[in-house]
């Protein structure tokens, strides 16, 4: 459909300081004093939680507060200002518009200024099928996001938000947990999901994690090791998610909810049919380090630590 990419991310936080020190820490580059990007220029700010350029929240406390998706073209835009005209909180503002999503999340759309990233990406070697040769795996002191890959929600009406993202926007379904969660996807073909909406028993709206893909398995240990190094905890990971195949490492954000590394996810087409499935442990994690792996003894942190 038209949406191509996710453009940006607006957080309300409680401290600027720890904040900006937070993104920096997680890789992402500086551009104006609250704004960083990740390497294809897709863009987070921070704003402090009473600004009032900042759209409502949908939770309290530190949280995203707008989510802004691309489209290829004008005319891509042209056709979802007539598709969004009546929906609650709709503004055109000429080069973008925006409204509210079911669940409460300010919901913006412009042209994409994302760019193109090429990356020299070190093979990996399995049975039967060896690319590298006479090449080690390369060892990441740090991460550096090539972009911003999906957003996990919480949310209160599953059946209403899903049918905003697929029907107007035309995000298509990857698979579902039955009367719990659906994994959405901005195009037919494209990666697993770009959205993923949670419904949970006795949890509002709200955010539960923003993710950002990097180029291999070893920038998400590296990445995670050297958040670990600036004494920022880890919520889970390393891991790897059997739905999408991807491996991943979650960190605890000052921001609200968790930030994510990811790579490996899986890459669907049309001829993708979604899976329905039950909920569960297993099929969330294949396998997780609780806690993540200590930076200085490259070990599996203890429990009392």
């Amino acid at each position: 459909m038209s949406i191509v990419g996710i453009e940006a991310l607006e957080f309300g936080v409680e401290d600027l300081e720890v904040g900006k020190r937070f993104v920096t820490d997680f890789g992402l580059s500086p551009v104006e004093e609250t704004t960083f990007e990740t390497l294809n220029g897709a863009r987070l700010s921070l704003a402090p939680l009473d600004d009032p350029a900042l759209p409502p929240a949908f939770e309290s406390g530190p949280t995203l507060r707008r989510m802004t998706w691309g489209v290829a073209d004008q005319a891509a835009l042209d056709a979802l200002k007539v598709r969004l005209g009546d929906q609650p909180g709709y503004v055109d503002r000429g080069e973008a518009i925006e409204c509210r999503d079911p669940n409460g999340m300010t919901v913006a759309i412009r042209v994409s200024r994302l760019r193109e990233v090429e990356l020299a990406v070190t093979p990996i070697n399995q049975y039967g099928d060896m690319r590298r040769v006479d090449q080690p795996s390369p060892v990441y002191e740090r991460a550096t996001p090539v972009g911003i890959g999906h957003a996990v929600f919480f949310v209160d009406d599953l059946e209403a938000t899903e049918a905003f993202y697929r029907d107007r926007l035309g995000f298509a379904v990857s698979d579902r947990y039955t009367d719990r969660a659906v994994f959405l996807r901005m195009q037919a073909r494209g990666g697993h999901h770009n959205l993923f909406l949670l419904k949970l028993p006795q949890r509002g709206a709200g955010l539960n994690h923003v993710a950002f893909t990097v180029r291999d398995i070893h920038e998400v240990i590296g990445g995670g090791l050297a958040m670990n190094r600036k004494q920022w905890s880890t919520f889970l990971g390393p891991g790897r998610h059997p739905i999408s195949s991807a491996y991943f490492w979650y960190v605890n954000s000052p921001l609200g909810g968790a930030f994510e590394y990811y790579t490996n996810e899986d890459y669907l087409t049309e001829a993708w049919v979604p899976r329905e499935m039950q909920h569960s442990l297993e099929s969330f994690t294949e396998w997780a380090v609780e806690g993540g792996i200590d930076a200085e003894t490259r070990r599996q942190k203890k429990a009392e630590a």
